[in-house]
């Protein structure tokens, strides 16, 4: 099944037979976003577009479609084949995942208790997020992560919709099969937000290659200590690190000889600084190399690469 079927069976009729009459490559659309009462939008190429009753995109608000709260509900049946109740837990930590590996993020009432969120409810709000796995978008990059024969510890900044998890993604496949000019490593990924590997019902649908081990759904520092008890990984990856815990979790990983490859947001390496629980990393060039993405349209077309003193050794690709 194609990307465009696999989001579209999780609507209702109508929604369903509008979004199929969009002219657009379902390879080039980012998310969908339906609110109760609001218009149906369209991100496509980081530009943002109202669908119409029609099945057009248009820029002005009066001619988009209003979502119905049964339709809202309706999605919601439909992406838990009426079993929500399978999705529990994800839908704790505010999204589902569904077949292809779409991520589905959620916005309504929260039930808390004293261990925290406990479920939701009253769903207002619902972003598919579509899973694009570009192979051999690191290509320019993977060569230059590599020191004397060894992956580098490394941090890849960028803003946010510029393809960072989808540069991660194609890294921790290409280490893990390996190739000509290094052998395949074990690779192990803490996917806290199911963004990687995009498990559905614990089966990746991404390709992250064929010695990677994934924890799914599990908080990123957890893991990290994890995967190193059990698993014994060469690489580790993550996304989106942070905070200082995590930031505890990837220094005892650099220090038992693991490879971290992780992604944050920023812009530049003085970004990171900024940042109080990664500024000692930084200051104590625990990273050998940056990958700083720039906004672009085209992912893996714009990438500075820096060592672990902050000196460009690259950019790949054009403007």
């Amino acid at each position: 099944m194609g990307c465009k079927e696999d989001v579209l069976q999780i609507f209702p009729k109508d929604i369903r037979f509008i979004l199929g009459q969009v002219s657009v490559d379902f390879g080039q659309v980012q998310e969908i976003r339906l609110r109760v009462q609001g218009p149906l939008l369209m991100i496509c190429q980081n530009q943002e577009f109202y669908v119409t009753s029609e099945g057009t995109l248009s820029t002005q608000a009066r001619d988009a479609y209003e979502v119905s709260a049964r339709e809202l509900k309706e999605t919601l049946e439909y992406m838990g084949r009426y079993s929500l109740y399978a999705f529990e837990e994800e839908m704790k930590q505010g999204f589902l995942t569904i077949p292809g590996g779409h991520r589905v993020g959620l916005a309504g009432r929260t039930i808390c208790d004293e261990k925290g969120i406990r479920s939701m409810k009253y769903i207002s709000s619902i972003n598919v997020r579509l899973a694009h796995q570009i192979r051999g978008c690191a290509d320019p990059v993977l060569p230059w992560m590599y020191e004397r024969g060894e992956i580098c510890h490394t941090l890849i900044l960028s803003p946010p919709r510029c393809g960072k998890t989808t540069l991660l993604r194609d890294l921790v496949r290409q280490i893990s099969d390996g190739g000509r000019e290094h052998p395949g490593m074990n690779v192990g990924v803490v996917d806290e937000r199911s963004e990687i590997a995009a498990c559905y019902q614990g089966v990746p649908q991404n390709d992250l290659g064929i010695r990677t081990d994934v924890l799914d759904c599990c908080p990123k520092a957890r893991g990290i200590w994890m995967l190193i008890r059990t698993m014994s990984p060469q690489v580790i990856a993550v996304d989106e690190i942070g905070s200082r815990e995590e930031m505890e979790a990837l220094e005892y990983v650099m220090n038992c000889g693991c490879r971290i490859i992780a992604t944050i947001h920023g812009s530049s390496i003085e970004d990171v600084q900024k940042k109080p629980a990664l500024a000692r990393l930084v200051a104590e060039r625990w990273f050998g190399r940056y990958l700083i993405l720039k906004p672009q349209k085209k992912v893996g077309g714009r990438i500075g690469i820096y060592d672990g003193q902050g000196v460009k050794l690259c950019e790949t690709g054009g403007g």
